[in-house]
């Protein structure tokens, strides 16, 4: 997919249209690997990690009972499960999460581009947040 200047006519400005295409296409995504994660699980393409049967059972657990009931690592390291169906609904939500950040690296290539270093600056902080926030590196009572 090309992503390029706004369309003619459109009244808006290039860095709102490549955010949005590019916002809209991470969302797509997401929902689309949401959406085969889910058909997959439901329809048994995929061994779940945590049994069917077993569920009532760890629900109703606090998250710290839950992860050590089943077996689950807290954190990032779902990652290594993705493969199993009840964990890879997570890929989507990641996908999800993260979709604004190819948009605002995106942006901060155009503003230098454009020598508007304070724009790609504020840019860069939001990348840094959201990279930061999902890091899980400022974790409180953990």
């Amino acid at each position: 997919m090309a992503v390029s200047a706004a369309s003619p006519g459109s009244g808006q400005p290039p860095e709102q249209v490549l955010y949005a295409r590019l916002l809209d296409a991470g969302t797509r995504i997401g929902l689309a690997v949401l959406v085969a994660a889910f058909v997959a699980y439901a329809f048994g393409f995929v061994t779940p990690h945590v049994p069917l049967e077993r569920l009532p059972e760890v629900w109703t657990l606090p998250v710290s009972q839950f992860l050590e009931a089943t077996g689950l690592p807290a954190g990032w390291q779902w990652v290594r499960f993705a493969h199993r169906g009840d964990v890879a609904n997570l890929v989507g939500i990641a996908v999800l999460a993260g979709c604004s950040l190819l948009a605002l690296i995106a942006l901060v290539g155009l503003y230098l581009r454009r020598g508007e270093r304070l724009y790609a600056a504020i840019c860069a902080a939001e990348i840094a947040v959201v990279v930061l926030a999902a890091s899980g590196v400022l974790t409180a009572g953990h």
